[in-house]
């Protein structure tokens, strides 16, 4: 089984400069905390503003396990990606098969999905923020919550938590994803950020800049295009985290309508 995305060509280079947040080193450890219904609440981290590359991914052939992300071609028979039924019934369900497929993984499980729009009454926006969605610490442990007596088994072998994210609606023309290659980013840029929902805590990496980070995207991104997003990796000796987060692209076009898209968040487990 090939980990090798299919690339969907474009004629014309779409690399951009764009703004995106990181943070800033500091004295003690970085909280944010969410409440839900009304968002995201206390963020004692700082942020800063960095002008950077993002180049053109559809020009490449990104892997999972370089690159740390791949861009496939996937037509989904979900018909309304807001309907949470149908998301967890058969959203879910395509998505552990998308993973499989491209992971050659034994087992895939798909815990969770999360639909965003980037609209001002919208309480799940685009994530502005550099950041992976695990840490060394955090995943494990996702592991045992999720499978309790199972959970030292499955841990004993290579384990990855990869989402799948695609557009929902319509193109994702505006506020697009960009993703950092894992292979440009040290250790040291990861930043472990304390994630407090009012049941239960979590722990995320933000990002720390460096002018070593390569940055891509995939421009217009259709409906019938998911992107798989490597955000741990038990096995050292490939990519194990990859950076990602929405961006203001400033080759969208005059009226095109505000992003929306889904990620699931998925957990392969291999032999």
């Amino acid at each position: 089984m090939t980990l090798e995305a299919e690339v969907l060509e474009r004629p014309k280079d779409k690399t951009v400069e764009a703004s995106m947040l990181f943070v800033e080193p500091g004295d003690g450890k970085p909280r944010v905390e969410f409440s839900y219904g009304s968002g995201e609440g206390i963020v004692t981290a700082v942020y800063t503003p960095r002008r950077v590359t993002i180049r053109d991914a559809r020009r490449i052939l990104p892997h999972l396990d370089a690159e740390g992300f791949a861009l496939l071609r996937h037509r989904s028979a979900v018909r309304d990606f807001w309907d949470d039924a149908e998301a967890e019934s058969v959203g879910r369900a395509e998505a552990a098969e998308l993973v499989a497929r491209a992971t050659g993984a034994r087992r895939v499980h798909v815990f969770d999905h999360t639909q965003r729009r980037r609209a001002p009454d919208a309480i799940r926006q685009p994530s502005t923020r550099a950041h992976v969605d695990y840490t060394l610490k955090s995943a494990p442990q996702r592991v045992r919550d999720l499978f309790g007596d199972e959970a030292e088994a499955l841990l004993a072998r290579r384990f990855a938590f990869i989402n799948a994210w695609r557009p929902i609606g319509h193109r994702a023309e505006d506020w697009p994803l960009a993703l950092a290659d894992a292979r440009s980013v040290a250790p040291a840029d990861l930043v472990p950020t304390d994630i407090v929902y009012p049941d239960r805590r979590g722990e995320i990496y933000n990002l720390t800049y460096s002018p070593r980070h390569r940055w891509w995207y995939a421009p217009d991104m259709g409906l019938d295009e998911a992107l798989l997003i490597k955000c741990y990796d038990s096995r050292p000796d490939v990519a194990r985290f990859t950076p990602h987060t929405a961006f203001e692209n400033p080759l969208t076009r005059p009226g095109a309508p505000p992003r929306e898209s889904i990620e699931f968040r998925a957990i392969a487990f291999f032999d």
